[in-house]
């Protein structure tokens, strides 16, 4: 198969990458770099040509709903318009467990993102997953101030980004299913908790206190709202062995 990723440079994207290239597919990745704007569409149709699934993995780092659904709609629109002139049979889309429970935020960009999708005329398969093992470690970059480590009380199911991404390309391989089965980790953890190990395996000083953080995303978070459902397929990866291979490396 001839497949191309959106955001195939990111946290999940490169995973998708190496993973579609080493079951033998041919990849173009969607980058700037490359000539390709997912935002003024610039470039999109021709890479498409002779493509037969798209995978979007493409992210915007804002909290903002106004900002996230500018940015998820518009990136939705320049793929699902060049898909369907250039004769694309399948659009793969990561999205994330709840977000229809807690559209607040960057979920409302997701909300608007699966929407889209499900508008289009272009056969398609969302998959939501669950936080990244990642996600602590972007709380302790984004909460750590003056050597204290405020850690947010959510419980949370993380599943590996590189299962993540292997699985994208699963889907890619197989007829568009509409909504997929939800993809989380093999175990549930709590935030804070995950935060704290990750400051002890990294050696950082200064105490982490657990924070419940304001505003009605982190409100339906905590309230379980992000937690994946009884049929959800189950990646093997746990935090702790994510901190096996990432502890130790410092943080930006």
């Amino acid at each position: 198969m001839r497949i191309a990723v959106a955001g195939g440079t990111g946290t999940v994207g490169h995973h998708v990458v190496e993973a579609a290239r080493e079951r033998g597919h041919e990849v173009v990745v969607l980058t700037r770099s490359n000539g390709i704007d997912l935002i003024s569409g610039t470039g999109v149709a021709a890479a498409l040509a002779g493509v037969d699934a798209v995978i979007d993995t493409a992210n915007a780092n804002t909290t903002s709903a106004g900002a996230a659904t500018a940015f998820f709609s518009m990136v939705a629109k320049t793929l699902l318009d060049a898909e369907r002139a250039t004769g694309v049979g399948h659009h793969v889309v990561l999205s994330i467990v709840g977000v229809d429970r807690a559209p607040h935020g960057y979920y409302a960009g997701k909300v608007a993102q699966e929407r889209a999708v499900e508008a289009s005329s272009v056969p398609y398969t969302i998959m939501r997953a669950t936080q990244f093992h990642e996600f602590a470690e972007q709380m302790l970059g984004m909460l750590s101030f003056a050597g204290l480590h405020l850690a947010p009380r959510i419980p949370s199911q993380p599943v590996a980004a590189r299962e993540v991404g292997e699985r994208l390309v699963l889907l890619a391989e197989q007829e568009p299913a509409g909504r997929s089965a939800d993809f989380a980790g093999p175990r549930q953890e709590d935030i804070a908790d995950m935060v704290a190990r990750l400051v002890r395996a990294r050696g950082l000083r200064g105490p982490v206190v657990p924070v419940a953080l304001p505003g009605k995303q982190f409100s339906a978070m905590r309230r379980g709202e992000a937690l994946p459902g009884p049929d959800a397929v189950l990646g093997s990866q746990t935090f702790e062995q994510w901190l096996g291979e990432h502890g130790a490396r410092a943080t930006a």
